[in-house]
């Protein structure tokens, strides 16, 4: 089970070094100003689906987001990722006004970790996931930012990995060790304190990297039972193997 299964097959495993760029530069709305409800949390919709205990690196300079990231790293308050079904990550114009956005009503808070305002415009942060939360409402602001009412949801009970499924945990230390080797520590898509016998973290990190839809990892994010979640992950693990080793 899992033997053969290499670097390779990984999809955005070097997302955390670089992350992706959001929007042309502009002057900077202030969205707290309209947003006066204090029960509402900025939200960021991503094409791509973020778990708790994950890390990405972003780099902003879209109008609707960098006011936003700066108040919340003042007041160390977290921002709500959440996944696209529609839309882009950027704001394109369409018609007199913008592209329509939609996303899922499962997400996860985002912290902010490190933050760098490199220059006038452009913020550089890294954030780790911490709760999911379910939208309960949600509202689109003058200037395109989202903000929402959220329910948190409950964190995934602690599960020891099975022993016919520990080989997940050892594939996965084997890919990090080969990246340590080729990169720097800080840049790697999975970052510590490592909870190599937590079937809900194990399961988590390699959702993250393994290549599949956005909606299929949508499913295995918004699922409560982390021993089937991490069940599902050793069976496409299993499908790759088979795969490779054709």
């Amino acid at each position: 089970m899992l033997a053969g299964v290499t670097g390779k097959h990984i999809a955005r495993a070097g997302r955390l070094g670089s992350g992706p760029a959001l929007g042309p530069l502009a002057p900077v709305s202030d969205w707290a100003a309209e947003a006066m409800n204090t029960t509402e949390t900025p939200l960021f919709p991503l094409r791509s689906v973020f778990f708790p205990g994950g890390h990405l690196a972003l780099r902003i300079f879209e109008p609707r987001y960098l006011d936003m990231v700066q108040r919340c790293h003042a007041r160390g308050e977290p921002f709500g990722i959440v996944a696209l079904t529609s839309g882009e990550e950027v704001r394109r114009r369409e018609g007199e006004g913008f592209r329509a956005e939609a996303f899922h009503d499962v997400g996860t808070l985002a912290r902010i970790e490190d933050f760098e305002h490199a220059q006038a415009g452009l913020i550089n942060i890294r954030i780790c996931g911490t709760q999911r939360f379910r939208v309960q409402g949600s509202r689109n602001l003058s200037h395109g930012l989202w903000v929402g009412r959220l329910e948190l949801l409950a964190g995934d009970v602690a599960v020891p990995v099975p022993d016919d499924l520990r080989q997940a945990a050892q594939q996965l230390q084997d890919l990090l060790s080969g990246w340590k080797a080729r990169g720097a520590a800080d840049d790697l898509p999975v970052q510590p304190p490592y909870q190599w016998d937590d079937a809900g973290w194990l399961a988590n990190r390699w959702a993250e990297l393994l290549p599949m839809p956005v909606e299929a990892r949508q499913r295995l994010m918004v699922m409560d039972n982390p021993l089937l979640r991490l069940e599902l992950i050793v069976d496409r693990l299993d499908a790759l193997t088979r795969s490779a080793n054709r």
